[in-house]
């Protein structure tokens, strides 16, 4: 469970976030990686060399490192969702490409070698995704990803049985399962929703009043299920003022994730452990700095690729 968006202030900046929202224990560090950083593919162990320099969040456990999110120099920013029952990866003996990634590895791939969307378009003719088990969870975890540029392009990756797609992704929302196509569909169900006040009614001669203010937002899904958390977050997000400057865009980015931020006991999962938001962050990608605050700490902790 997670949800992401993007957001763009009057004067051009892009902001881009998500919540991570997990059931098992990880402890996300801050890693800033160089230009030039050389790691090691986890499927053959063959060096791979970063062309940008990169800040993210992420962990290493068991000798093994992944990203959950990040940017690059050249503001190119990604980040990782779960996306249960939907991913497909290839397999080793079936793969008919150059380049094999393993699905824990390719953020970290794309971070390094992809200036914009058009670079990730180009590059994704030539890799495979190999699901590779992780060491949190030991399983092959089905991920998909979003990615974002300063030209305001988004799109998200996934992996199915139809093969690796790269889809458009014109609200700059993403949860988790089903698919984008699906949730983007699943928008027409709420057409009706309004930031205004609805009007009284009659039903025969019975007259009916909304309660207060907000009757317009009645129809809006209160769940945490990915698709109630794409809704509102695409609804809140279409429809608040444009902000003026970084300031404001950050505040409503933060604002905005309030309303799918999951407390600690609303969802227990089948193991008897409770999935919330471990943490919230977002990166203004024209400054490449993050804006990071945790479930037990609201203050909001920032870092910078430059710094």
């Amino acid at each position: 469970m997670c949800t992401a968006m993007t957001l763009q202030a009057e004067n051009k900046e892009i902001f881009f976030g998500r919540t991570m929202d997990f059931s098992h224990d990880i402890m996300p560090e801050f890693y800033l990686l160089p230009c030039s950083y050389q790691w090691y593919n986890s499927l053959n162990h063959k060096p791979i060399k970063n062309m940008y320099r990169i800040i993210g969040l992420g962990q290493e456990h068991d000798g093994m490192f992944g990203f959950f999110d990040g940017v690059n120099e050249k503001g190119f920013a990604a980040a990782v969702l779960y996306f249960a029952e939907y991913a497909n990866y290839d397999t080793l003996s079936a793969h008919h490409t150059p380049n094999v990634i393993a699905s824990i590895d390719f953020l970290h791939y794309i971070l390094g070698r992809c200036a914009s969307v058009k670079e990730l378009s180009s590059l994704l003719n030539d890799i495979s995704i190999i699901g590779l088990p992780d060491p949190i969870t030991n399983t092959i975890a089905p991920l998909h990803w979003i990615a974002v540029d300063r030209s305001g392009a988004c799109v998200v990756i996934e992996a199915t049985k139809k093969g690796l797609e790269l889809i458009p992704n014109p609200i700059g929302v993403m949860a988790n399962s089903p698919d984008l196509h699906w949730h983007m569909t699943n928008l027409r169900n709420y057409m009706e929703t309004s930031p205004h006040q609805s009007e009284e009614v009659y039903w025969a001669n019975i007259k009916l009043t909304p309660f207060g203010q907000a009757g317009g937002t009645m129809a809006l899904p209160g769940g945490f299920t990915s698709p109630e958390r794409f809704v509102r977050t695409a609804y809140l997000k279409t429809h608040l003022p444009t902000p003026k400057d970084s300031q404001e865009a950050l505040a409503a980015c933060f604002n905005i994730m309030g309303s799918v931020t999951i407390p600690k006991g609303a969802v227990i999962t089948s193991r008897n452990t409770s999935d919330y938001t471990k943490y919230t962050a977002f990166i203004n990608i024209n400054t490449c700095e993050y804006f990071y605050r945790t479930y037990d700490n609201p203050n909001i902790v920032t870092a910078s690729l430059w710094q």
